[in-house]
């Protein structure tokens, strides 16, 4: 038998893959065959609440029905896709495949994750089996996220509480003011799917923009009929 070495033990500057391999595999995903689901969707920003209804299909894309304000309406399928799309179960290779993987420092938050190869200038922080940073490269722009605690659903853990900031690459200058967010979620049947049942969004003030708190709420949640 072997052990892997735990974060702390991986010496900086080192080939890091099978720590990183462990906490990309240790997320929870939904098994294949995933069946989409249904239920209500709230919606409530300080006094205001919106009421509809939801699908998410086999194919994972989100309807929403009953929610006449265009701009609730996508922010509604919007929460829906982003978690529906975090669940597609892809192995490391076919993710990270074109990626090496190299030790940095190691802090409170856990075991830095240099990324060369295809995404070289992205990173990561892991710490138990969780990947506890993401610092990524997106559609011209970065993005920060810092996991606080996790649900661990006994097949993988997802993220309860975590952070997410956008910055200019380049410049590092904020995009947008800091978001926090706390999901939770249920497990539909025996085994699973676990969904989400509730996102709590609050954001902070940025330039001309004022802070906001956001509340999604998914009830009654079935699993469409195969």
């Amino acid at each position: 038998m072997t052990t892997l070495a735990s974060p702390a033990q991986v010496a900086p500057g080192s080939d890091c893959v099978a720590a990183f391999r462990a906490a990309y595999e240790n997320r929870y995903t939904w098994e294949p065959g995933f069946g989409g689901y249904r239920g209500r969707c709230l919606w409530q920003q300080g006094e205001r609440q919106l009421e509809g209804s939801f699908q998410v299909g086999a194919d994972l894309k989100a309807s929403v029905e009953g929610i006449d304000d265009a701009e609730v309406h996508k922010a509604i399928a919007s929460q829906l896709w982003e978690v529906a799309i975090h669940r597609v179960r892809r192995s490391f290779e076919q993710t990270h495949g074109a990626n090496s993987f190299t030790a940095g420092d190691t802090d409170s938050v856990g075991l830095e994750v240099i990324v060369g190869g295809k995404n070289t200038g992205d990173r990561y922080r892991i710490k138990n089996d969780v990947v506890t940073m993401v610092h990524r490269h997106i559609h011209g722009t970065v993005v920060t996220i810092f996991t606080e605690s996790t649900t661990d659903t006994g097949h993988g853990y997802l993220s309860h509480s975590y952070s997410s900031q956008y910055a200019d690459p380049a410049t590092g200058e904020l995009r947008g003011g800091k978001s926090q967010f706390r999901d939770s979620f249920l497990c539909l049947g025996d085994g699973g799917p676990w969904v989400l049942s509730e996102r709590v969004v609050e954001t902070l003030a940025h330039g001309d923009v004022p802070a906001n708190k956001q509340v999604f709420r998914f009830e009654d949640l079935a699993p469409l009929a195969g």
